[in-house]
């Protein structure tokens, strides 16, 4: 990425943080995101709230509100009937209103393969940035979602989910399509040192990045991980993506296992997420207080997962 310098750019790709912001005026910071991406699921409508639901994310996680949003379409038109795009799109709108915001136009360009996401535009006041370049030794770190999404999509497109695990795919489904609007909203009135939401680079590598950004280290209780139901027996099936396993081999030089850290555990904590939750940084003596906020709004999970050291910037330490 080009270097920039200028004192309107209040946070740019430099500590691969959620989104960019840019400051208009002494009160006011406009946040930016982008994300799109090909079918994970096979049902229209759901993949457009996934996709839409994932994109407004990067927003929540850098403390911001969104104001609207551009669809990105990338559609075999000469494959699949419009009818169908037209179910991605409704997906994706009724996303964006429930967050409160708008669908102002977008861009489509002629694609063998469907895509779709959201350029994303917010707001946040710049004094109560949310960045992932805080987080101070002595924090918990807390987790809002379940892992394990990437494991029951594969495992889909494989063809590997018996008719048993349906209703663990329902359940990844319904926890993709959660906004992050109630853990952010709860993450804002508590306050927390940092905060990323957790996305391709799966759980671990969301939470290498804030650590390198911050210049601090974390032990993290595997067993503490909310996982999604049918993901750990999906692993040992082999319903594992491409993305997670490129996710454990980059952080081989900055993740140590215990002895007692299974190979499947390894997998999920790696587990290249779409849509997951916030995973915020937070002092210990407001642990209880974001906990209770987080189940006011109704948030999946409000698992505390580890706790930030004065390690190796970066370093993780998986127990």
């Amino acid at each position: 990425m080009p270097t920039t310098a200028d004192p309107r750019i209040l946070v740019d790709a430099a500590t691969r943080d959620d989104a960019a912001v840019f400051q208009v005026a002494p009160d006011r910071a406009l946040v930016a995101t982008v994300d799109f991406f090909s079918p994970i699921v096979d049902d229209a409508y759901d993949f457009g709230r996934i996709a839409a639901t994932n994109a407004f994310s990067d927003v929540y996680a850098m403390g911001g509100s969104p104001l609207f949003a551009l669809n990105l379409v990338g559609w075999p038109r000469e494959v699949l009937p419009f009818e169908l795009l037209g179910e991605v799109l409704r997906g994706g709108g009724d996303v964006a209103k429930a967050a409160g915001a708008f669908v102002l136009g977008g861009h489509s360009v002629d694609d063998p393969e469907p895509k779709y996401g959201m350029a994303v535009i917010g707001e946040v006041h710049p004094e109560r940035i949310v960045t992932n370049a805080g987080a101070r030794p002595g924090d918990a770190l807390v987790l809002t979602k379940p892992i394990g999404t990437g494991i029951l999509t594969t495992a889909l497109k494989r063809d590997l989910l018996a008719s048993s695990l349906a209703p663990a795919l329902a359940d990844a489904v319904q926890a993709m399509t959660t906004l992050n609007a109630g853990a952010a909203r709860a993450m804002r009135a508590v306050g927390v040192h940092a905060a990323t939401d957790v996305t391709g680079f799966g759980l671990l590598g969301h939470l290498h990045n804030m650590l390198r950004a911050s210049a601090v280290g974390a032990d993290v209780t595997a067993a503490a991980v909310p996982v999604l139901p049918g993901a750990r027996e999906l692993v040992a099936k082999g319903a594992v993506p491409g993305g997670t396993r490129r996710n454990l081999e980059s952080l081989r030089d900055s993740v140590s296992f215990a002895d007692g850290v299974s190979d499947e555990e390894r997998t999920l904590l790696a587990d290249a997420q779409t849509s997951g939750g916030l995973l915020l940084a937070v002092a210990f003596d407001r642990v209880d207080r974001l906990r209770q906020a987080l189940e006011r709004e109704a948030a999946p999970v409000a698992a505390v997962i580890g706790r930030v050291t004065p390690a190796r910037a970066g370093s993780i330490q998986v127990r």
